[in-house]
């Protein structure tokens, strides 16, 4: 099966349908809207551009129907997850001060932080107008409210994970175990959050639910990992970022706190208050080669890549579809945006 064929031309209608403005409401901020979701130019006119991989919906519905659930009940929780997402990428982009995304300028880089952040909230909370229209999928009542209690809890953690990642740039030192509950937080949870509603939503047991949780948090902790080395190694053309944009940052990533652990030339360039320039980027890159710092991260996405097709196969799924989430996760350790 490939799910991009199956889900993703439901899953954009429903997404768009979610996004539709209110009456009388300002045309700058849905216009904005739509242009982050890659569906309109900078003009706000019509456009169809790369607005990511969909990903972590598409875990939701393969997750419900591994489960025996109707995709197609669980399709509002599947909008929902793809607008947080995009929610977080928008105030993301703002706090980072990041100017391009998927190889064009950001929110805030051409309508301002201010209104950047209005249309962050706005799609917040159409997020959660996308959740609420399980009710129309006749889905049981505790169900739709356990989803919800679910959708809530994983944002505030969610927005914890964040706090403690821009915390992080300030300090001197962080441990390896403090990085790993950060990115627990910021980018693992969502991962497990879509893979839990998926199961929750097609009634699946107590177990299976907390198994498919157990998949997408680990998924989502390689997956971050393999985000910071291509944040370092990866080709700007696939990514859309400059090379060493952490490291002038000053973010500490899995490979930067690896490599600051052990060359003492890097921790102190990274340690001082001076500007980063080209050259000190190249001179980091060529430390934390040396260090091995790019193997460690390989190594790591690699344990946890392995806690998840584990946690995958104790949530008992069945048919094409949890050969999909088998498939799908193998392809995180190859990607190369």
């Amino acid at each position: 099966m490939d799910p991009f064929t199956r889900y993703l031309p439901a899953l954009e209608t429903e997404v768009q349908r979610t996004c539709e403005p209110t009456p009388d409401a300002p045309s700058l901020v849905y216009g904005m809207i739509r242009y982050h979701l890659g569906w309109a130019d900078a003009q706000f006119q019509p456009t169809q551009v790369n607005a990511g991989k969909r990903l972590r919906p598409l875990l939701l519905l393969l997750a419900c129907e591994a489960q025996g659930g109707a995709w197609q009940a669980a399709l509002p929780a599947a909008a929902a997850i793809e607008l947080l997402h995009n929610f977080t990428l928008i105030h993301d982009d703002i706090e980072d001060h990041d100017e391009m995304r998927r190889g064009r300028p950001t929110l805030w880089a051409l309508w301002g932080e201010a209104q950047a952040i209005n249309a962050g909230d706005a799609l917040f909370a159409i997020a959660y107008r996308a959740i609420l229209n399980l009710d129309a999928a006749t889905l049981p009542v505790a169900r739709i409210l356990q989803a919800t209690r679910t959708f809530t809890e994983g944002t505030l953690k969610i927005t914890e994970g964040q706090c403690r990642d821009i915390a992080f740039e300030t300090q001197p030192q962080v441990s390896e175990a403090a990085y790993l509950a950060m990115i627990g937080g910021k980018t693992a949870t969502l991962i497990g959050m879509a893979c839990e509603l998926g199961g929750l939503l097609a009634g699946a047991d107590t177990a299976r639910v907390d198994a498919l949780r157990g998949f997408g948090v680990a998924l989502g902790m390689a997956f971050q990992m393999q985000d910071d080395g291509l944040g370092l190694w990866g080709d700007p053309a696939q990514t859309g970022k400059p090379v060493g944009a952490d490291l002038r940052r000053r973010k500490k990533t899995l490979p930067i706190l690896h490599g600051m652990a052990r060359n003492a030339e890097l921790a102190a360039m990274l340690q001082n208050n001076a500007p980063i320039t080209e050259a000190d980027v190249a001179t980091a890159l060529r430390l934390l080669e040396a260090a091995g710092s790019q193997t460690h991260v390989q190594t790591q996405a690699a344990h946890y890549h392995r806690q998840a097709l584990n946690a995958l196969e104790r949530s008992q799924g069945v048919g094409e579809a949890q050969a999909a989430l088998h498939a799908l996760a193998a392809t995180l350790l190859e990607r190369s945006k």
